[in-house]
């Protein structure tokens, strides 16, 4: 089996192409392993199936982590939201996208190029990637994040 500690599902639109670029850049420089999953270029692309596209290499365990990106973090954060274990934190500072993982275990992370500068941006990608879930009374709040997402599930999937 292979090991996917390292590995991250990385997803873009247009806007958020140039920041993929340098995220994947530095991902890589740091001992990441990649799965580009985004839009190929910085024409108009349309956000839900990159966010959904990553999700499910998370999903499946070919990735630890997810990195999106479109112009506010906000639409690829929804999108990847609609599947089932998914936990996307919307992130435009550091903190927030540490304690996305210590205390919510974020398994997403949604960035707005528009939003974030790219030393930002790597700064706000590494707090993500370097924390770890503490459980603990943690546990018991995904449990029940987890909880609702089951009880409103609707079922079904459809092409986009």
């Amino acid at each position: 089996m292979n090991d996917n500690t390292r590995v991250v599902a990385l997803g873009s639109d247009h806007a958020g192409y140039e920041l993929k670029q340098v995220i994947s850049a530095w991902l890589l420089e740091n001992g990441w392993d990649v799965r580009d999953v985004g839009a190929p270029s910085a024409e108009r692309a349309n956000y839900p199936q990159y966010g959904r596209a990553a999700a499910e290499l998370v999903l499946s365990g070919e990735c630890a982590r997810g990195v999106l990106i479109c112009g506010t973090g906000v639409g690829m954060g929804l999108a990847a939201n609609k599947m089932r274990g998914i936990r996307c934190a919307v992130c435009s500072e550091p903190f927030t996208a540490r304690l996305a993982r210590q205390h919510n275990d974020a398994n997403m992370l949604a960035l707005g190029a528009r939003v974030v500068g790219s030393g930002l941006a790597v700064m706000i990608v590494e707090e993500f990637l370097d924390a770890e879930f503490e459980g603990g009374r943690h546990k018991g709040r995904v449990d029940m994040i987890t909880q609702i997402e089951e009880e409103n599930r609707i079922g079904g999937s459809r092409e986009l």
